[in-house]
C-alpha cells in the first residue's frame, strides 16, 4: 500500500512547494554601480604642429658678380663674424677689368690736359682778336667733352674697383652658417645663393599649416611652444609671419612663431611643438572607454538624474585622441556619462552612479 502511495505523494509535495514559493515576494536586485563622468573641454580644442627652431633673420648670401668659386673658407655649422670672408671667386677677370679701367682713366686725363692747353691758347688769341668767337667755342666744347669723359671713366673705374672687392663673399651679420649651396670650382651667377646665414639674436619656430584650415590662423595669434628638451614647460608665443602662398610640393603654408619672452633656451635646429587653440571646435569630450557603437553608429550611456536609469544617446564624434574623443553633437556639459563597462549595459537599467574613487555621485534632477 505504501509502495502505491509514494508516487502520488511526491508530486503533491512538489506542488505544495511551488505554491509556497509563488506566494513569496520576488527578490529585488541591487542597482549596479557605474562610474560616471561629465564631458570636459576637448583636447582637440588645441591643434598641435611640429616645428623646428630657426633664426629670425636668415639672409641668403650671394656674390654680386658672377665667376668661378676658387676658395670656400667656411662650412655648415661654422660660427662667423660680421664681414668675415666666406668664399672667393677667381680674381683674374675682375683684375683685368680693373687694369683696363685704370688705363682708360690715364688716357682720358691725358686727353683732358691736351684740350685744356689748346683752349688756353685759343683764349689768348681771342683776347688779341686774332680768332673768331666761333673758333674759340669749338675748342671750349672739346675741353668740356674731355672733362666729362674723365668723370665717366673714373666712375667706370670705381665700379671695376668695387667688383674686384665683390669677388670676396663676406658675412653680413654675426651668426652660424645654416646651409651651403656651392663648391670650389663651380661657376656661379650674380645673386645665386652660396650660403644661408642664421643670424644671432631672436629665435623662432618654423611650422607648416594645412591649407584646409588656413583661415583659422592669422598674424599675431597667441600660441604656446614646447621644446622637446623641456617637455613639461610651455613658452608663450605668437604667429609673427604667415606665408601668403602654399608650398608647391607639400601644399602647406609656412608660418613663423616668435617667442614673447626674451630669453628662451632654444637652439638652432631643435624640435618643438606649437599648440594653437582651435576656436572653431566643440569644447566637449569624453573618455574613449565611454564610447561604444552599434551598426557603425557611436553612442554613449547617459544617466537620467531623476531615477538613475540609463538612456542610450547617439553622438557624432571627431578625430580620436590618445585617451579621449571629441563629441561634436549629442551631449551637454551637465550630462552624466558612464565611463566604463558600457558593453554590458542595457536601456533603462538602473545604476548607482559613482566617481573614479568609488564615491556616490549626487545628481541634480533637471527641470
Amino acid at each position: 500500500m505504501f509502495r502505491h502511495a509514494l508516487p502520488l505523494a511526491l508530486p503533491l509535495s512538489l506542488s505544495l512547494l511551488l505554491v509556497a514559493c509563488g506566494n513569496s515576494e520576488p527578490v529585488h536586485q541591487a542597482a549596479r554601480p557605474a562610474m560616471v563622468v561629465q564631458p570636459e573641454p576637448a583636447a582637440d580644442a588645441v591643434d598641435t604642429f611640429p616645428g623646428e627652431v630657426r633664426a629670425r633673420y636668415e639672409p641668403e648670401l650671394a656674390f654680386r658678380i658672377g665667376g668661378k668659386v676658387s676658395r670656400r673658407l667656411v662650412d655648415i655649422g661654422a660660427r662667423v663674424k660680421k664681414d668675415q670672408p666666406l668664399a672667393e671667386l677667381d680674381p683674374q677677370d675682375v683684375r683685368l677689368q680693373l687694369e683696363a679701367s685704370r688705363a682708360q682713366v690715364a688716357a682720358a686725363e691725358a686727353n683732358l690736359k691736351l684740350v685744356q692747353a689748346e683752349r688756353d691758347r685759343y683764349r689768348t688769341l681771342l683776347d688779341r682778336q686774332m680768332i673768331s668767337h666761333s673758333q674759340y667755342d669749338t675748342v671750349e666744347n672739346q675741353y668740356r667733352a674731355g672733362a666729362a669723359r674723365v668723370k665717366q671713366i673714373k666712375a667706370e673705374f670705381n665700379v671695376a674697383s668695387n667688383q674686384a672687392a665683390y669677388s670676396v663673399l663676406r658675412a653680413s651679420l654675426d651668426g652660424v652658417i645654416a646651409s651651403r649651396r656651392a663648391e670650389v670650382g663651380q661657376v656661379v651667377a650674380a645673386g645665386q645663393t652660396i650660403f644661408t646665414l642664421a643670424a644671432d639674436g631672436d629665435r623662432e619656430v618654423l611650422i607648416s599649416l594645412p591649407e584646409h584650415a588656413i583661415d583659422r590662423f592669422k598674424v599675431g595669434q597667441e600660441v604656446a611652444v614646447e621644446l622637446w628638451s623641456l617637455p613639461d614647460q610651455r613658452f608663450p608665443a605668437r604667429i609673427r609671419e604667415l606665408s601668403p602662398a602654399a608650398d608647391p610640393q607639400s601644399r602647406t603654408f609656412a608660418a613663423r612663431v616668435a617667442f614673447d619672452e626674451g630669453k628662451v633656451p632654444a637652439e638652432l635646429g631643435q624640435s618643438a611643438r606649437v599648440f594653437i587653440r582651435n576656436n572653431a571646435s566643440v569644447p566637449l569630450s569624453v573618455p574613449l572607454s565611454a564610447l561604444t557603437a552599434e551598426a557603425g553608429q557611436p553612442y554613449v550611456w547617459v544617466v537620467d538624474p531623476k531615477d538613475s536609469t540609463l538612456k542610450r544617446r547617439l553622438v557624432r564624434v571627431g578625430p580620436y585622441g590618445e585617451d579621449r574623443v571629441p563629441v561634436l553633437e549629442g551631449l551637454k556639459p551637465d550630462d552624466w556619462v558612464v565611463a566604463a563597462g558600457v558593453q554590458v549595459l542595457r536601456e533603462g537599467q538602473q545604476v548607482r552612479p559613482v566617481d573614479r574613487a568609488n564615491r556616490s555621485v549626487k545628481m541634480l534632477a533637471k527641470e
